[in-house]
């Protein structure tokens, strides 16, 4: 993955729902941010993949400006690229980093995301920030890919703790964790305190029956260290695209409400991401109708 265009990996990563370019950007430490009154509540709620499609193409400072107008507690990043200026522009605004990333791809040696995840801890030391991890380079769930997935990941969260910093398995539509489920059983393999799994809505209704939510969410709950949610159709499971299964949380035909009574039923206490992947125009409006229908739907979580 770390080989190819930003534009291939702000796809897969996004689309994923739902951390790494190259390090150059990483190699500068900025000290960490104020974070809001607001981030520090519980369920404090963020904007991922906001700006990919978003028709003004808004600059970094541009975009702090927009989530602080709205109301939203910070942004995701997709990779690491820019990730110091990312921070600088959040730190501005009194704004949180809540998640960048990183690819492994199993089956080359980890010697190029194991580089680069050294040089983006000092950044992310003290943000409270999470390196989600997409794990590429076999089919789904393919058994060659257990392995060195385990091995590679023990030692990134070994090296990730020293900063503390946490790790959250990305499942990703076509890698090799695709399926939420399958993040969990290798997180338990890892067996390491730091190394978690983030539920990606987009992605888990993509990959696994609607009907296992509870039974997944329940089972993840030891792990559980992110959550993106967005507006659905199920009908869109099968889509080519997914304009269906990622829309603005006012709409779609998913039950919204079952989902977030499912994370209280488990005392989930996070933060929650706003998946914005694909969705088109200017960014306020549907931001805007997100954080609208956010402030109803959270009550379910309190």
């Amino acid at each position: 993955m770390m080989n190819r265009s930003r534009t291939l990996w702000v796809t897969m990563v996004c689309v994923h729902v739902g951390l790494f370019a190259g390090s150059g950007a990483c190699s500068g430490q900025v000290a960490a941010g104020p974070a809001s009154t607001a981030a520090q509540a519980r369920h404090p709620f963020y904007a991922f993949c906001f700006d990919i499609h978003d028709a003004q193409q808004r600059d970094l400072e541009q975009q702090a400006a927009m989530l602080k107008q709205l109301g939203y507690d910070g942004a995701g990043h997709v990779g690491l690229e820019a990730l110091t200026e990312r921070l600088e522009s959040l730190d501005r605004a009194d704004l949180r980093l809540f998640v960048a990333g990183i690819t492994v791809n199993l089956t080359q040696p980890p010697n190029e995301p194991l580089a680069q995840l050294k040089h983006a801890l000092p950044l992310l030391r003290n943000r409270q920030a999470v390196l989600y991890v997409v794990l590429t380079g076999y089919p789904p769930g393919d058994a060659r890919g257990e392995e060195p997935a385990v091995t590679t990941l023990r030692t990134m969260a070994d090296l990730a703790a020293q900063a503390d910093v946490r790790l959250g398995l990305y499942p990703h539509t076509s890698d090799w964790v695709a399926q939420f489920a399958h993040a969990v059983s290798v997180a338990n393999q890892v067996d390491r305190p730091n190394c978690g799994v983030i539920f990606n809505l987009c992605h888990f209704l993509r990959n696994e029956e609607a009907d296992t939510l509870p039974a997944v969410l329940r089972a993840a709950q030891p792990r559980l260290v992110g959550v993106t949610l967005n507006g659905a159709d199920l009908a869109g499971k099968n889509d080519a695209d997914w304009g269906r299964l990622i829309q603005p949380l006012d709409r779609g035909s998913f039950d919204m409400r079952g989902l977030l009574r499912e994370l209280k039923q488990i005392n989930y206490r996070g933060p929650i991401g706003l998946m914005c992947y694909g969705i088109t125009g200017d960014a306020t409006d549907h931001l805007a109708r997100s954080i609208a229908h956010w402030h109803e739907l959270r009550a379910e979580l309190e």
